[in-house]
């Protein structure tokens, strides 16, 4: 690798991209999922698996150390279309300590692999006590609190609508009750305390948690349309006396896992039939 492949993140999301459509047999995939907490299941539900390759096995990409997520990539089928969906079930966190390019490989790599939208998911922490644990909300912009970008270099992106308004609307046409709300991303492991949540809820936020606006400036960069989406796992520290759990966060998105992965494979396939018709 010469050394400006080095420094290009786009080089190795290229290789993964080309093992993944070869594996396969496509020249490109169509919608990108990236399943956080609570959200595996959807990918049973979306339509036939035609390949599955373990992360360990794809340039760039790493086992999960976080419960909750498969470690595998695998294409599939959309139900009733001629549309392939890339199931990234191997997200890295930023707390991980991979660095921000590990972070955006993956969905570097579904727009490499041909994809133009991509669905990210999560578990997260929220600040209105109307919305309980199990609540599913559109996000509909983001704080991005980490302190730091995937994008390298004087490239300026806008990140104007970052969270696609008409796909929002395709969303609210399987499910009109959904509603939306501002994610706001720290770099965790731990969770936020009780006065970096008021400070979050000043700055415009509804949810907090550790993923996602990383990968979604990423995905911008690449030219992809985004949709993303919460589940509310527990109510964030500090808007009840009660204390915070990983365990509580896994719990949460196992009660409410069959319902929201029917909801998430809805939502795909209604996004896959309006792809067609262009």
């Amino acid at each position: 690798m010469t050394d400006s492949e080095l420094h290009d993140p786009t080089v190795q999301a290229q290789d993964a991209a080309a093992m993944l459509n070869a594996a396969a047999d496509i020249p490109a995939h169509d919608i990108a999922l990236v399943l956080g907490s609570g959200w595996a299941g959807a990918a049973e539900l979306i339509g036939e698996t035609i390949s599955e390759l373990p992360a360990s096995q794809v340039p760039g990409f790493h086992w999960p150390t976080v419960a909750g997520h498969s470690g595998a990539l695998r294409t599939i089928r959309i139900r009733d279309t001629d549309r392939h969906a890339l199931v990234l079930g191997a997200r890295t966190h930023l707390y991980e300590g991979r660095g921000v390019r590990a972070v955006a490989h993956g969905v570097r790599t579904a727009a490499a692999a041909g994809c133009s939208t991509l669905v990210l998911t999560n578990g997260c922490g929220g600040l209105l006590p109307a919305w309980q644990p199990g609540t599913t909300v559109l996000i509909s912009d983001h704080l991005n609190l980490t302190g730091v970008s995937p994008i390298e270099g004087p490239d300026f992106v806008d990140l104007t609508d970052l969270y696609s308004s008409r796909l929002r609307g395709l969303a609210r046409e399987v499910d009109p009750s959904l509603p939306e709300g501002v994610y706001a991303q720290f770099p965790g492991p731990h969770y936020e305390t009780p006065a970096e949540v008021r400070m979050a809820g000043i700055l415009g936020a509804d949810l907090v948690g550790m993923s996602t606006t990383l990968e979604a400036v990423a995905a911008r960069q690449a030219g992809m349309e985004i949709l993303g989406i919460s589940l509310v796992t527990n109510a964030a520290a500090g808007v009840t006396p009660a204390a915070l759990s990983h365990e509580e966060v896994v719990a949460s998105g196992v009660a409410a896992g069959p319902r929201i992965s029917g909801l998430l494979a809805r939502i795909i396939g209604r996004i896959a039939r309006d792809e067609e018709r262009v």
